[in-house]
């Protein structure tokens, strides 16, 4: 992970918690209003997705650029697995062997755009109850929409495009969501099977005096 990223990711801590504060009161009120008291499951299911939110658009579009930043060669990349062919271009440049693959720049990238959604893929399982298939669309269109803010320098508001479209991050974001989904549907069905076993207790013998009145 860069320095930058860290910053990013240092950032966006910063921003969940200035935007759980706006939050949280209104949601205490409405709790209070509604049950007498506090939930804290939806406080924290709030907190979560809330973070989540704010880590993913930091590391997305943070840092923003500034006067000297270099503006990227490469603004769009649309061939499907190319993150593979950079890992062998890597390997060359750096005079690596091939076993060193998982070690480069390239493949933990990628593996950061997969991690990235697992969340997203957890949220859509076991809080909005979206089956495989819908988690697939969240997934790809919530990935999409970021490439295409990346790809618009934010919508016009950036000075210029400084992020990359990059299919295989649709691709590696998607596969996150999925994987999530999964995580997902086996905690819920650990938490379930838990929740079924009964503790049944063997039936107690009662001594029954046939001469005592009753």
């Amino acid at each position: 992970m860069t320095n930058a990223q860290v910053t990013a990711l240092q950032d966006g801590f910063t921003g969940f918690l200035a935007l759980w504060v706006v939050v949280l009161v209104p949601q205490l009120i409405t709790q209070f209003a509604r049950y007498g008291g506090l939930r804290a499951r939806g406080i924290l299911t709030t907190a979560a997705v809330l973070l989540y939110g704010c880590m993913t658009l930091a590391v997305v579009l943070l840092p923003l650029p500034g006067p000297g930043t270099r503006r990227p060669a490469q603004t769009v990349q649309l061939h499907p697995f190319q993150w593979i062919t950079d890992i062998h271009t890597e390997l060359l440049k750096h005079g690596e062997p091939l076993s060193r693959w998982f070690m480069t720049q390239t493949f933990q990238q990628a593996c950061l755009n997969v991690l990235l959604f697992v969340p997203l893929g957890v949220f859509a399982r076991i809080l909005w109850r979206r089956g495989l298939t819908g988690t697939v669309l969240i997934g790809f269109a919530t990935s999409l929409l970021i490439e295409i803010t990346q790809v618009t320098a934010n919508f016009g508001t950036a000075p210029y495009v400084y992020r990359i479209f990059d299919v295989d991050d649709l691709v590696n974001n998607t596969l996150g969501a999925v994987t999530g989904w999964v995580f997902g549907a086996l905690l819920l069905t650990l938490v379930r099977g838990k929740r079924s076993t009964v503790d049944v207790q063997p039936a107690r013998r009662e001594r029954v005096d046939l001469a005592q009145p009753r």
